[in-house]
């Protein structure tokens, strides 16, 4: 099991590489030979660098989202059956959808839903593809095993997508139920109904096709040299153990690597990142990255942000990433936008925080991001 730490960093070739989607950047102004100087965050100029660059989050939506115009519409009912315990989506067809192959004026497309909040891999439904048309009829339920009562607190996201073997799928339109205030009785609603797709209406709900997931564990270490009389600051340990099912972006080649960042500081002082595996979609990394500095407090305040990215050449392709942390949209007393942690990423950060010293392991979906550019 390898073992970084930041300045190994500082000898690597990142400036030649330019990565299609942006790293995060906060300064954190943190040293690996300075252990309380994660004291420093709360502090006045830690704020004001903070508050400067939660301005500057750009989007890294273009392959998957906003490439092509949304348009069309989509024929769908929605019917709780309570025999079974099932939630049923009865997908009949789609109309005028936007043409992903502009020259042949078609799309290969397939719908796919979630039960949000939740949008991981087991929470998934989708139908089979329809080729080369832009008027696709599906007629299949996708069903949810679920308790009714525990519908109230979820909405029902229907989307299209246009599959491509090649790259990522592009987005097609959406619509969004909310679940909570739906009438179950209505005899109109357990009926075959038109609905106009819709753009991505927040970026924290955008979700890119088949990120695939991350295998990886976590541990809090409170005082990392024991009986020492001064007060020392805690370590976070983040152990990366693999991914599984990454997307291929450029045919069958692959050459994935993870980049770890403690927000609010990527600095590229504090990036630390794996080596490049190649030839796989099940990458095995087994690398463990060390960051100190952290007091109780901090842990309330921090967010690991894991990417991981296809290598090719002097470029790096975003494939997905993971926030981990409490979510709680501010940091330090400033609402920041990479606080957007999903609640599977949370149970993780919270289950290390009340375990000290221990490994606490998980595997979860990875998932667009919206992040900016790196401290220089």
């Amino acid at each position: 099991m390898s073992k970084s730490v930041p300045a190994f960093l500082q000898d690597e070739s990142d400036d030649r590489e330019t990565d299609t989607a942006s790293e995060s950047s906060y300064q954190f102004s943190r040293h690996k030979k300075s252990p309380s100087s994660l004291t420093n965050l709360s502090s006045s100029s830690g704020m004001t660098s903070l508050s400067s660059v939660s301005g500057s989050v750009m989007s890294v939506y273009s392959g998957d989202f906003g490439n092509l115009e949304v348009k069309g519409k989509i024929l769908f009912a929605v019917e709780y059956v309570e025999s079974l315990k099932e939630l049923h989506i009865f997908v009949a067809q789609c109309k005028d959808l936007a043409a992903a192959d502009v020259k042949k004026q078609y799309s290969d497309s397939y719908v796919k839903t979630y039960l949000l909040p939740d949008k991981g891999k087991r929470h998934k439904k989708k139908t089979s593809v329809v080729k080369k048309t832009l008027n696709p009829v599906y007629n299949e339920i996708l069903r949810y095993k679920i308790e009714k009562q525990n519908l109230k607190t979820q909405k029902l996201n229907v989307s299209v997508w246009h599959r491509d073997p090649f790259k990522l799928n592009s987005f097609l339109g959406e619509v969004e139920l909310d679940l909570e205030t739906w009438d179950w009785d209505n005899k109109q609603n357990k009926q075959l109904r038109w609905y106009p797709l819709k753009q991505k209406t927040a970026p924290v709900a955008l979700e890119a096709e088949n990120r695939g997931e991350m295998k990886l564990a976590l541990q809090y270490v409170p005082e990392p040299i024991p009986g020492k009389k001064l007060p020392t600051t805690g370590e976070v340990h983040i152990w990366v153990k693999e991914c599984l099912d990454l997307p291929l972006l450029r045919g069958n080649h692959l050459n994935s690597f993870v980049k770890c960042t403690i927000l609010p500081d990527t600095s590229r002082k504090s990036r630390q990142k794996t080596r490049a595996v190649g030839k796989t979609t099940n990458p095995i990394f087994n690398h463990t990255m060390v960051y100190d500095g952290f007091r109780p407090e901090d842990l309330s305040e921090a967010c690991v942000e894991l990417t991981v990215w296809d290598h090719y050449k002097l470029t790096n392709k975003f494939l997905g990433g993971l926030r981990i942390g409490f979510g709680t949209g501010k940091s330090y007393g400033t609402e920041v936008d990479w606080m957007d942690s999903t609640s599977e990423e949370v149970a993780l950060w919270e289950k290390m925080v009340n375990s000290p010293n221990s490994w606490i392991e998980a595997t979860l979906p990875l998932r667009m991001l919206v992040i900016a550019k790196i401290a220089k």
